[in-house]
């Protein structure tokens, strides 16, 4: 198993926001973290990524127990969050901002990044600041390959961005997986998650209800209903 989340808890001040969540990601895996606004979504990915530091519980990544390591330890590992703000250097051109992620040992250089993102290739030159909000997300995502991630963990990629770009993500997305690359998807948007996913984790005041491959969520009309509060169609 390449991560492999046990009985987790985590706290913001005295409120006790993750409640023991356990779930796992497989070799190649896509597996989506759903769940209503406020269910602990968001302070999963970070818990696991150190950003929020866990109590109590394991978050072991590739057979180690990551969990109480400083982020940039747990990032050096190769498990890469890329954040629901972004978190590119707007100051930056698109180049200098992948230039920077770059790790001698990756297998991901520029021309791979353009050849799944095009349009990173076209605005190579240009300032973070000079980009769409889903040209930002796609540079996110690129440096975040750039920087060799054995998992990449995505916070809400998809989340106001126009129907054809989320296509686009959608695109880029397959490309990444089929290359192997294991994904923690949190996303709001059901029929992009059901597009991508081999399992989903239903996630409700921090703890998971639910968890089932992506043919069985899709069948299973009264757990989305239950749980997300919306048919798929939605």
């Amino acid at each position: 198993m390449m991560l492999d989340v046990q009985e987790m808890h985590g706290y913001y001040g005295k409120s006790h926001v993750l409640q023991g969540v356990s779930l796992a990601v497989g070799e190649g895996e896509l597996v989506t973290l759903l769940g209503r606004n406020g269910a602990g979504k968001s302070t999963t990915l970070k818990a696991i990524a150190g950003v929020v530091q866990p109590k109590g519980g394991h978050v072991l990544f590739r057979g180690r127990d990551v969990a109480g390591m400083a982020p940039h330890r747990i990032a050096a590992e190769g498990l890469c969050l890329v954040p629901e703000h972004r978190g590119i250097f707007k100051l930056l051109t698109v180049e200098e901002n992948l230039k920077l992620a770059a790790r001698r040992d990756s297998p991901w250089q520029l021309l791979d990044i353009y050849r799944i993102f095009p349009r990173l290739r076209e605005r190579r030159g240009n300032g973070g600041a000079q980009l769409s909000g889903g040209e930002q997300q796609m540079l996110a995502i690129g440096r975040a390959m750039m920087n060799h991630p054995r998992l990449l963990m995505l916070d809400e990629p998809v989340e106001g961005l126009a129907p054809v770009i989320v296509e686009e993500i959608v695109a880029q997305l397959k490309v990444i997986k089929a290359a192997g690359v294991p994904i923690l998807l949190v996303e709001q948007n059901l029929e992009v998650c059901t597009q991508l996913a081999d399992r989903h984790v239903i996630i409700e005041q921090g703890r998971v209800v639910y968890t089932g491959s992506n043919e069985a969520f899709c069948a299973d009309e009264a757990v989305k209903d239950r749980y997300l509060g919306v048919g798929l169609a939605a």
